[in-house]
């Protein structure tokens, strides 16, 4: 059942696409704390198909004409990755709050600028790394936080499967799509390094520095086979811990990401799902203190509500901002084109060096 606040942050939602469709649509309509306030998308079919379905107070075709509507107050930012950073300035510039998807953007220098827009502004804006919303990894995280100790190594995978869509298919909606729908110049798929890191490997390297902090350097191989990508990166962390990052696209086998880490005081060792099951992450963390296990539940594995809740506490009351900074957002762009350009040169490069895409 739904329970309303009584004050609630009154959302945009600029894209009515597939993202929006499965994700962020719904999160507006069942968060406690927010509405979805309005809807914006050049597609008019697909604008009428989303404003019919989930009901906003205001419909736009045009971005600037819903960012003028004084009542709103902040945006999620659901689009193709290349208007991730242009969409996001412009809401800060119309003084409003953003939730924009990952990655923000695909160079460091756009990062950068998207970092010093948010400063300028004195706005919040939250990147879209749903996945430190799972409760089971929140669990985690507050361990290795307050009881861990010192952090030795992380092991971390995030393997995406042949069969993910099999499995997708059968528990989702089909997306509502339109010929007319507003795609960016190029086909962002032709480079699929590119795109599997973005789309993927974002993730990943945004998990490991949830849990063992800034990232301080990497060395990357790949290796390319019968249509899959195998990046094996090894990791030295600002605190001194070693970390294996493996991401694979696709493995065949089922859904394969999750991660082990070894600490002082304990140790976790964690299990995570096709984020499309809204399922949380198994976790089994061990605490050396008494020889014993402890595996929360986290039963409310709305990842991408919660997200929106939490932007919503921080905007409305005040509160810690729970989710990813711009500053992480930039930081995961950095990890990303260092493991691009360890890949193309052999070597070990340092993330404070890098320059350029991925």
């Amino acid at each position: 059942m739904i329970r309303k606040q009584d004050r609630r942050l009154r959302v945009g939602v600029l894209g009515c696409g597939p993202i929006a469709q499965f994700a962020h649509l719904e999160s507006c309509v069942k968060a406690s704390n927010a509405d979805l306030y309005a809807i914006c998308d050049a597609a008019p079919d697909l604008l009428a198909r989303m404003g019919a379905t989930y009901e906003p107070e205001k419909m736009y075709s045009d971005y600037d004409a819903m960012l003028a509507d004084p009542q709103l107050e902040a945006v999620i930012v659901a689009t193709s990755d290349a208007y991730h950073v242009p969409m996001s300035i412009k809401a800060l510039e119309a003084g409003k709050h953003v939730l924009c998807e990952k990655p923000i953007g695909v160079s460091v220098e756009e990062g950068g600028k998207l970092a010093e827009a948010v400063k300028r502004s004195g706005k919040v804006l939250q990147v879209g790394h749903m996945k430190r919303f799972d409760p089971a990894l929140e669990a985690a995280r507050d361990f290795v936080r307050d009881e861990m100790g010192e952090i030795l190594a992380l092991k971390a995978w995030y393997c995406d499967s042949t069969h993910r869509y099999t499995n997708t298919d059968a528990v989702q909606p089909l997306p509502i799509t339109s010929k007319l729908a507003k795609k960016p110049g190029g086909n962002p798929k032709a480079d699929l390094r590119q795109y599997f890191m973005l789309a993927h490997g974002s993730h990943l390297v945004d998990t490991a520095r949830f849990l063992c902090g800034e990232i301080r350097a990497v060395r990357a191989r790949l290796n390319e086979r019968f249509g899959a990508y195998c990046w094996f990166v090894e990791t030295e962390f600002a605190n001194g811990a070693l970390g294996h990052l493996d991401l694979t696209v696709a493995v065949r086998m089922d859904w394969h990401e999750g991660f082990q880490l070894y600490g002082e005081n304990g140790s976790v060792i964690a299990k995570t799902f096709n984020p499309w099951y809204f399922r949380a992450s198994e976790v089994d963390i061990f605490h050396e203190k008494d020889a014993t296990s402890r595996k929360p539940l986290g039963a409310d594995g709305h990842f991408f509500r919660r997200q929106l809740e939490g932007l919503a506490d921080t905007v409305l009351n005040g509160a810690p901002l729970r989710g990813a900074t711009v500053e992480d957002g930039l930081a995961s762009i950095r990890a990303m084109v260092a493991i691009a350009r360890s890949v193309e040169s052999g070597e070990r490069v340092e993330l404070a060096s890098v320059t350029g895409a991925v």
